[in-house]
């Protein structure tokens, strides 16, 4: 096995060219890249003790099949969300611009403060994970936090502890050369770290930052390996990885500029790039399948993020495996043409077809069935923010986040035509993303902290 080293930025890169032209636009509002603060957070722990009481919905609300359970608006500035169980107990933590909070949420729909750790200023905490069996949180510092930008702004990984989930502490902080998200493989005991925009000092012909990967296995010593993987993205283009989904067979999914493509991390396997079988390592993955996806699903192909449903639980999608699902994030004028769901399949991808796509002769995946909120039942119609963002599925029911047009639930029994079934869209509504968990449905939303939401669909 290789011993992953200890990463110097500095070596990395006095060996790459440093370039001054700015990178890619933003996958993810909002904010400019060119707002700089020198001075470091104050990271502090907090306990706090109440309980927090619910807000009544507001009248100008757009609701349909789901009731409000409660609202945490000591959460505003919600990114994500997960949950941890400590025997009988759940525990919900929540990360976003103010850093790390906890709430007890053994009563789903009574949720009660329980601590903090303050790190205001951070950006974005997307997809924040967790390991379940050594209670650790994985906090992706993006080069913006604290004042920073995409072109020389630092970022890394937090570690946070919650062995006592009233009292998080930080453990340690590994910087890393990528810090948008930063997600669990090999069940946590390694994290791909991935995006944004490309630094200045990273070679001129990326289009965004790709994966890297750290040994977590001893948390307060993380180790990052030198080199990054899931280059060649893009028709061939090293460009931005987004997002990191691992599905109930152990196969990653990266997600990002040019589309999903999915890997083996462990075990033996055949290698269709290869042309061997080999032995899949986190930091020298098997390539599964995926690739791009149509031009006319999805016409930015910044796919943000993936699930693929594998049959293997009651609160599966359906697809048995050969389907994928996929939000494309993008912002355009008007909302007809914002970023939209996409369900794509698989086959024709398993022999490595999405590794080999160039321009000239690309490979697509083919597509099955898209969603769109614009010109949806109980839609706005005064704003251009209208893009998909994250998801969670939930046996039939798929649950989407579209930032100012809420939280949309769709029927997705027959793949090829979602169908919304179910809405929530308050007037200053920012929904991040949405996650099932005990019959209720938990929103983190950046501006009304967390909703927390009663289906009433089947």
């Amino acid at each position: 096995m290789t011993t992953p080293r200890t990463l110097s930025l500095s070596v990395l890169a006095a060996a790459t060219a440093v370039v001054t032209m700015a990178g890619p636009a933003l996958a993810c509002p909002p904010g400019g890249d060119d707002e700089t603060r020198t001075s470091e957070p104050a990271v502090q722990q907090d306990v706090v003790s109440h309980q927090i009481r619910s807000v009544p919905l507001p009248p100008s609300a757009a609701v349909k099949g789901v009731r409000l359970a409660a609202t945490l608006p000591d959460a505003k500035g919600a990114i994500s969300l997960g949950f941890l169980t400590y025997g009988h107990r759940t525990v919900m933590y929540v990360s976003g611009t103010f850093g790390l909070k906890t709430y007890d949420v053994t009563d789903p729909a009574a949720p009660k403060a329980l601590g903090a750790l303050s790190m205001p200023g951070m950006w974005e905490t997307e997809d924040t994970e967790a390991d379940p069996r050594r209670k650790l949180v994985f906090m992706a510092r993006d080069p913006r936090a604290f004042g920073g930008n995409t072109h020389t702004g630092e970022s890394g990984i937090y570690i946070v502890s919650l062995a006592d989930p009233a009292k998080p502490v930080q453990q340690a902080y590994e910087k890393v050369p990528a810090g948008h998200t930063t997600s669990c493989v090999d069940g946590c005991r390694y994290l791909w770290t991935g995006g944004p925009a490309r630094a200045d000092w990273m070679p001129a012909d990326w289009g965004g930052r790709p994966v890297w990967v750290t040994d977590v296995q001893d948390p307060r010593r993380p180790r990052t390996f030198p080199q990054p993987i899931e280059l060649g993205r893009d028709d061939g283009k090293t460009d931005y990885v987004h997002d990191i989904q691992v599905d109930a067979t152990g196969v990653t999914w990266a997600s990002g500029a040019g589309g999903v493509r999915g890997y083996w991390t462990q075990g033996r396997h055949w290698d269709p790039v290869r042309r061997t079988t080999r032995v899949a390592r986190a930091w020298d993955p098997v390539p599964y399948a995926g690739g791009g996806v149509s031009e006319t699903a999805a016409p930015s192909r910044f796919m943000h993020n993936s699930f693929r449903p594998v049959g293997s639980t009651a609160d599966e999608a359906p697809g048995h495996g050969d389907l994928v699902y996929i939000t494309e994030e993008a912002f355009n004028p008007g909302c007809a043409d914002d970023g939209r769901l996409v369900i794509a399949s698989l086959r024709g991808s398993y022999d490595g077809e999405g590794w080999r796509s160039t321009p000239e002769e690309p490979f697509r995946l083919r597509t099955v069935g898209t969603w769109s909120v614009a010109g949806q039942e109980g839609s706005r119609t005064d704003t251009d923010d209208c893009s998909a963002h994250y998801f969670d599925v939930h046996h039939d029911l798929l649950a989407q986040s579209f930032y100012t047009q809420g939280t949309r639930l769709l029927d997705v029994r027959d793949p090829a035509h979602p169908k919304q079934v179910a809405y929530y869209r308050p007037a200053d509504a920012m929904s991040w993303a949405p996650y099932w968990h005990a019959g209720y449905l938990y929103v983190a939303d950046n501006n009304r902290g967390i909703d927390i939401l009663r289906p009433e669909v089947h």
